[in-house]
């Protein structure tokens, strides 16, 4: 009876709080969306489990920002009793603390991405620049009006950008105690494109809007397409040297699949290098939500915030769009729909777009390709505004 009141006093059920009941009910939820609303299901599966296993007690698979911090795994060597640091701690440090997971991400994204939709719009970048409206317009409120750090309002601020790597790089710089937090809503926003960009596009443009096509582009030359991450990650990371890890590793990928010469590499940067970087990813970050650190106001204020950012990033490409085109000639002019792709969330920004105008013109109007231009465009500016904050604030 001993042994078996021993065990039971030592298992996990005899620790459970409620914060540890409304944890897994968190992580069951991001499983539940990512399975059948495919809501970002690459990330919120590894995050959702991750949180689960951070507040399973006694079992040391939660990670924090501080390593002295982290509890230790009792391990006995013959009459001497030392601990070991927990699986998902050891997977922050060396991922997370060391800044090498998210940009490892980019070099994947660089490999996926076709930038010849920017390449032969280039207006569009300007597109790309414009939808981080959201980015300072949260920074600014959480700092001024709820009373955020500087470093705690720029991550919060980044989730406007709708880039789930970026905003993990800079806050696990700036304020790691909130890596849980800034990610969970920083890829919930980014599943929930279709659901909030629809709404604010509808608002701000006109029916006649909504029905404008978009010009014929050029087709970029090869010549372009293999210099542009070149001289782009060059000059990118001179006018920005904190974005160059980002930046830099974006470009490269995107010229191992344009070069056409280094197939192998390009395939395995964006299969399967990026798919198990982006498993401990999920985990990682799934693993600093325990309950006690992520049941907090703050993660409902930064769920607010990181709203607020998304909805400001979208109105401030199409509402850019409109003001180019009072300057464009009547040739020139295109559907400031598209401004809404200037979100980094790729490729699925550029498909709602086109779903949006498509549905609103009974699919006379098609702009998928033009839409991808800013789409790329924001990935590129998300990282810049990255890297201007840790210039300013590291």
């Amino acid at each position: 009876m001993e042994a078996i009141e021993i065990l039971v006093n030592t298992s996990g059920f005899a620790a459970l709080t409620w914060r540890i009941l409304v944890m897994y009910a968190i992580g069951g939820t991001l499983i539940f969306l990512a399975v059948r609303k495919n809501y970002e299901p690459l990330l919120l599966i590894p995050i959702g489990f991750g949180a689960i296993l951070a507040n399973l007690p006694f079992a040391a698979l939660s990670s924090v920002s501080d390593p002295s911090a982290a509890a230790l795994v009792p391990v006995v060597a013959g009459t001497a009793t030392h601990g070991l640091p927990p699986l998902m701690q050891i997977i922050y440090d060396a991922g997370i603390r060391t800044e090498l997971l998210p940009p490892v991400v980019f070099l994947g994204i660089g490999a996926l991405t076709d930038f010849r939709p920017l390449l032969s719009r280039p207006i569009t970048l300007l597109l790309g620049a414009a939808a981080q409206l959201g980015i300072f317009v949260a920074a600014l409120g959480a700092h001024y009006l709820l009373g955020f750090t500087a470093q705690e309002a720029a991550s919060i601020g980044i989730i406007g950008g709708a880039d789930g790597p970026t905003s993990i790089f800079l806050t696990s710089m700036l304020a790691p105690h909130l890596l849980g937090a800034v990610a969970v809503a920083a890829y919930s926003y980014m599943s929930l494109v279709p659901i909030i960009q629809p709404p604010i596009m509808r608002l701000l443009t006109t029916k006649k809007e909504r029905a404008m096509d978009v010009p014929e582009a050029k087709e970029p030359s090869r010549t372009a397409v293999i210099l542009f991450p070149i001289v782009t990650g060059l000059l990118s990371s001179l006018a920005v040297p904190s974005c160059a890890p980002l930046i830099g590793l974006l470009m490269f990928g995107n010229l191992l699949r344009e070069s056409q010469k280094t197939d192998r590499l390009s395939k395995t940067a964006g299969g399967p290098l990026i798919n198990i970087i982006t498993i401990f990813l999920g985990l990682v970050i799934g693993s600093t939500m325990s309950g006690t650190s992520f049941l907090q106001p703050t993660t409902l204020k930064i769920l607010l915030l990181g709203a607020i950012a998304f909805g400001f990033s979208t109105a401030g490409g199409v509402l850019f769009a409109k003001v180019l085109n009072l300057f464009l000639p009547k040739a020139m002019r295109f559907n400031p729909c598209i401004g809404a792709a200037g979100v980094s969330a790729v490729p699925m920004s550029a498909r709602v777009v086109q779903d949006f105008v498509s549905k609103q013109t009974d699919g006379k109007v098609n702009p998928l390709m033009a839409a991808m231009g800013p789409n790329v465009a924001g990935v590129i500016g998300t990282a810049v505004a990255a890297g201007a904050f840790l210039a300013l604030l590291r």
